[in-house]
């Protein structure tokens, strides 16, 4: 046992647990992120779809034209 060690914590504790909490927050927002970009581009290829006759819209009241 520490004479010294009061409970408190370490600076280099508190810089490992500052780091871990950022590490883990960008993988978090870089999985978001590719998540709300695949919708985006999906739904960016269907309107292209739906603009250029490939595929039918859905509701045949619908329509988009140049």
């Amino acid at each position: 046992m520490n004479p010294y060690n009061d409970g408190y914590v370490k600076r280099s504790e508190v810089q490992e647990m500052i780091d871990d909490a950022i590490r883990k927050h960008n993988r978090n927002a870089g999985i978001i992120s590719m998540c709300v970009g695949w919708v985006v581009l999906a739904l960016f290829a269907e309107g292209l779809l739906r603009l250029i006759g490939v595929i039918d819209p859905i509701f045949p009241w619908l329509k988009i034209t140049l």
